[in-house]
């Protein structure tokens, strides 16, 4: 148990009404002054002493003052200063030797540095990619004084735009970042001299165990890459075990398996796909295709949760099939998997822009954790002697502990209502004795159902194609199936009666073949119906127009009778119509005399 010495419980804190009544606010410091990320922060036993350390990859200004910091308890143990930027840190074991104390790996630039026992141990430099021979020559030129500046940078820019800017090395982005002429000659001058190499940086970084499953086994760091690459070290010689390529560049990782057995590396990248990798694969296999970029990837046994940036948290399976999606009402801005072993449960915590933590159960939201400011680095994990410690670091900067009270319980809540009468047992009927004779009868003559189930199903489709050859010989569809002559034709009629409205609409479904020497030719019984116009000239059909026709049918029987009115159109003097179309006339009104 944290003691008060480690961890001192902020009474004000944790009578404030906001609060979730499961956690207790163990320690909270708003001018701790860190400005970090989720993936640069990880907790771990870092002396035997049963005691664990929080460590911090601290990001300092963004420009100076990087800092690894190690945290026992309330109080800052180690700091170790950084030359770059942190990307990502985690903690491993490389060996078998006692005591059983992992090593930090710090991800920053182009380097992998090693920690063990708070003491610099190794770094791994990433391998250095193939320059452009055009940028190469370029800067060779240049440093014999055989371009000036000016030629230099349009020599550059030309290459971006030919193949983008990350084809480019470092020294030659920053050189195309000088906007000025007095800029361009001072970067060139210092940096000529040097010979020019390409070296991508660290995205990304988790933890892969070797051939043991065990916590305190031996584990492979896996590594993500800015040139779309993801490395696997080797935790002892730290060489590079296996090299795979994806289409973007990785941003998040989660890694399953043993190395030496079978392992699956899940990866969400930058052009908002998801990929997956497995053992003896060279080439990453896109899985998910994502309606917004990640900002958060998660995998707990055969599912796959993804937080994007528009707003919404979604589960797919292993294969990518959208499990469920759940709709947020803010922005996210980190995710963290709350494992909580005394529970059994794996829940899924969200940091949002609005000042709060959401946790899910799945897709139900089960408890939610009130803050002062936005949460931008989020870690659970065991802390001092606490399993179960939620580490928050404030967007201003302030440190947050929480620890997660042992009588807490994250039930979801059944729904009320309409759930509890589906739960009522259903009062089905006993079976009859006419229902068993009738299954005893198909059973017996299963074979000769199933015949006439077939010739019935056969009859059915020869008299379907019979109609529709008849339709297609005869012009009887509202659809022309001729390539010569792609028209459609949609015909009404309007009104009560006596008079009627006929309005046909006719429209050339080509793409560019205007529709010549039409006409729409009205054909019923005259002993029913006047038609106006029986004959109607079309005018030349410009593809994609709908053209209009209307004309007036009198219906001059005094039977009550309706009958149908046919619609032809022709063209030219061919003798059968392109289209036709069969109009059934409703009942007419009798016409009241004034």
């Amino acid at each position: 148990m944290i003691t008060a010495s480690v961890l001192s419980v902020n009474s004000s804190a944790m009578s404030s009404s906001s609060e979730s009544d499961r956690w207790l606010t163990a320690h909270h410091d708003p001018l701790a002054a860190l400005y970090t990320f989720g993936s640069c922060i990880a907790m771990a036993d870092l002396h035997g002493d049963g005691e664990a350390k929080l460590i911090i990859a601290d990001l300092g200004t963004g420009a100076y003052n990087m800092k690894l910091k190690v945290y026992k308890g309330t109080t800052l143990m180690s700091e170790n200063t950084l030359i770059d930027l942190p990307t990502g840190v985690v903690t491993f074991h490389m060996d078998t030797t006692e005591p059983r104390v992992p090593a930090v790996a710090v991800a920053s630039g182009s380097y992998i540095y090693i920690y063990k026992n708070l003491r610099p141990y190794f770094k791994f430099t990433l391998p250095t990619l193939e320059v452009n021979p055009m940028e190469f020559d370029a800067w060779n030129q240049a440093r014999d004084d055989l371009l000036d500046v000016s030629l230099l940078y349009e020599i550059l820019d030309s290459i971006r735009q030919e193949i983008g800017e990350f084809g480019l090395t470092t020294r030659s982005q920053r050189f195309l970042m000088c906007t000025d002429h007095a800029a361009q000659t001072k970067f060139l001058d210092i940096h000529k001299g040097f010979l020019l190499k390409r070296q991508t940086v660290v995205t990304c970084i988790s933890t892969l165990k070797k051939s043991h499953a065990e916590e305190d086994a031996i584990s492979c760091l896996v590594l993500g890459t800015e040139s779309a690459n993801i490395f696997i070290l080797d935790p002892e010689a730290f060489t590079i075990l296996n090299s795979m390529s994806l289409q973007s560049v990785p941003v998040f990782l989660s890694v399953s398996g043993l190395y030496d057995v079978e392992y699956r590396v899940v990866v969400a990248c930058r052009n908002g796909h998801i990929y997956t990798l497995k053992r003896g694969c060279k080439v990453g296999k896109p899985t998910i295709e994502l309606n917004s970029q990640p900002v958060g990837l998660l995998r707990k046994e055969k599912s796959i949760i993804v937080a994007t940036m528009d707003k919404n948290l979604h589960c797919y399976n292993n294969r990518g099939k959208r499990l469920w999606t759940v709709p947020l009402t803010a922005s996210v801005t980190c995710m963290e998997s709350m494992e909580i072993r005394t529970l059994g449960l794996c829940l899924t915590a969200l940091a949002m822009s609005d000042r709060r933590v959401l946790i899910y159960r799945d897709k139900h939201l089960v408890d939610t954790i009130h803050t002062e400011d936005s949460v931008s680095a989020m870690k659970f994990d065991r802390f001092g002697r606490e399993d179960n410690t939620l580490i928050l670091v404030m967007k201003g900067g302030g440190l947050l502990v929480k620890i997660l009270k042992r009588t807490a319980r994250f039930e979801i809540e059944e729904p009320q209502g309409p759930s509890q009468v589906q739960a009522l047992k259903l009062n089905i009927p006993k079976k009859t004795k006419l229902f068993v004779d009738q299954t005893m009868r198909e059973r017996e003559n299963s074979i000769l159902m199933h015949r006439v189930f077939q010739h019935d199903l056969y009859r059915l489709r020869l008299d379907t194609a019979r109609a529709y050859v008849q339709a297609l010989e005869t012009s009887s569809n509202p659809v022309s199936l001729s390539q010569l002559e792609p028209l459609k034709l949609s015909a009404q009629i309007l009104g009560l009666g006596p008079n009627f409205k006929l309005r046909v609409e006719l429209q050339n479904t080509s793409t560019s073949t205007p529709s010549l020497n039409l006409a729409v030719v009205l054909h019923c019984d005259d002993r029913v119906y006047n038609v106006q116009h029986s004959y109607i000239q079309i005018p030349m059909l410009v593809p994609g127009v709908i053209h209009v026709v209307e004309t007036l049918v009198n219906c001059v029987s005094e039977l009550g009778i309706a009958d149908i009115v046919r619609v032809f159109v022709v063209k030219g003097k061919a003798l059968r119509p392109l289209l036709t179309a069969v109009i059934n006339m409703p009942v007419s009104e009798v016409l009241i005399a004034s």
